[in-house]
């Protein structure tokens, strides 16, 4: 049985190259699916929390909020939190590829990934999803069974780095909100060259970025945007 046709299917596509864009849709449309385009993240978030699809399919590298900060959202909103998240990606190692699906991806595809590949896996993550997430009221999905904790409590030491994490939507990102400055090394004064953000906070009300730069010669520095502060970090 087509898992497409017995509800209303909606597939929300988060790819900025409009060939691979027209080429999954072309091989989901006809399967039944209503195709949601998103060209980068900060969209696809937008149009997945107004209006949640019945499954997400994302290239892994987004312009604006990558796939890994676009899966740690939503799987911190109630209204998306059971969405089967489906991630197409260049990354083979098992390291990163284990820590995709931490942040909450359902499934991964590396590249080459052929449309007919595509819905294979989306046709089983739909069937799977409508098998084994139960229905609560009128959305799609499993309960919510995190337990949410003030921030003054203590959780304990097993827990707490992912309760917090969720709790403040912490995430590691290469287009964060707050452009990196254009620095140089300290130590031989060459341009430092900009790897990633990590976005988040000790609370809701005090969000922080913290951006990691390169120098050839000295290794990587650490700039707090709040302090303004540059430090070597090794």
């Amino acid at each position: 049985m087509n898992p497409f046709e017995s509800e209303r299917c909606r597939v929300l596509l988060a790819e900025p190259d409009a060939e691979t864009r027209a080429a999954y849709e072309a091989a989901l449309a006809p399967a039944g699916c209503e195709v949601i385009e998103a060209l980068d993240g900060r969209e696809a978030l937008t149009k997945a929390l107004i209006d949640p699809p019945t499954l997400i399919v994302s290239e892994l590298r987004l312009p604006l909020i990558d796939a890994c900060a676009l899966c740690d959202i939503l799987r911190s909103d109630a209204a998306t939190h059971a969405v089967p998240i489906l991630i197409v990606t260049e990354e083979a190692r098992p390291t990163e590829l284990a820590h995709i699906r931490d942040l909450g991806a359902d499934a991964v595809l590396v590249k080459p990934a052929t449309p007919d590949a595509i819905l294979i896996e989306a046709q089983q993550l739909i069937a799977h999803g409508r098998n084994v997430r139960p229905r609560t009221g009128s959305g799609r999905g499993r309960p919510d069974t995190r337990r949410e904790l003030p921030d003054e409590s203590p959780a304990p030491p097993t827990t707490h780095r992912t309760s917090l994490s969720k709790s403040h939507q912490r995430f590691t990102t290469p287009a964060p909100p707050a452009a990196p400055p254009a620095l140089r090394c300290p130590s031989c004064d060459r341009a430092l060259k900009y790897d990633r953000s990590h976005v988040g906070g000790v609370s809701n009300r005090h969000p922080e970025q913290w951006d990691y730069f390169t120098c050839p010669a000295c290794g990587t520095f650490q700039y707090r945007q709040r302090t303004r502060r540059l430090r070597q970090v090794d």
